[in-house]
């Protein structure tokens, strides 16, 4: 039987095999495209979350692999750890990023994450207070620049004249876009979408 980590890698792996993201081959399948994410997947600690056997079954059906072959991928990369880019709050800037909010080039400091590694997906180190008490100076927030973001979704936002915000994303129309604090007593923000570089989904945070 396969663990509650074990299953989540072979999805990876899955999607790794045929070049796509856990997203695409969600999408692929026809079921929601954050059906895969990170976010999804629960606190493997204390609250982990199973995907269900229908989106499994639409997933091996889509991909033409049956189970066996699949439960085998596990082990091609039982063991391995993915390494994935890892920036510090105040080194974030405009230039460093792609249009999408994904870090650009190579060299970055690399935080490890068993299986394998997830297109698009790294850390943001939270530097000082400013976020307490939901996010500590430490805290690696996990982004994904190829996840879709929705309203309600914690996000990281950058505007085009550098500025890093950690919000809820909130109404989106096609001027603005509206972002709620995390904290109870935070300021709210509108920002004219001319003004945002890119927006990327929190999906996890390493506390």
């Amino acid at each position: 039987m396969l663990s509650h980590a074990e299953l989540w890698t072979a999805i990876d792996a899955l999607a790794k095999r045929f070049d796509m993201s856990p997203s695409a081959m969600a999408k692929l399948a026809g079921l929601d495209p954050t059906a895969f994410n990170r976010s999804k997947r629960g606190d493997v600690e204390t609250r982990p979350r199973w995907p269900s056997t229908e989106s499994l079954a639409k997933v091996l059906e889509a991909t033409g692999v049956g189970f066996s072959e699949f439960a085998a991928l596990t082990e091609s990369v039982q063991g391995k750890r993915a390494g994935i880019p890892l920036i510090g709050q105040a080194r974030a800037a405009p230039g460093l990023f792609d249009e999408a909010g994904a870090p650009r080039g190579a060299g970055w400091e690399e935080m490890e994450l068993p299986g394998p590694r997830e297109d698009g997906l790294y850390a943001l180190e939270v530097e000082g207070d400013a976020l307490a008490p939901v996010y500590r100076d430490g805290d690696r927030l996990l982004v994904s620049a190829t996840a879709e973001p929705r309203r309600g979704d914690r996000v990281v936002v950058m505007t085009t004249n550098g500025e890093v915000l950690v919000k809820e994303l909130g109404r989106l129309t096609a001027r603005t876009i509206e972002l709620t604090s995390v904290l109870r007593d935070g300021d709210d923000r509108t920002l004219d979408r001319m003004t945002v570089a890119w927006v990327a989904c929190v999906q996890w945070v390493s506390q």
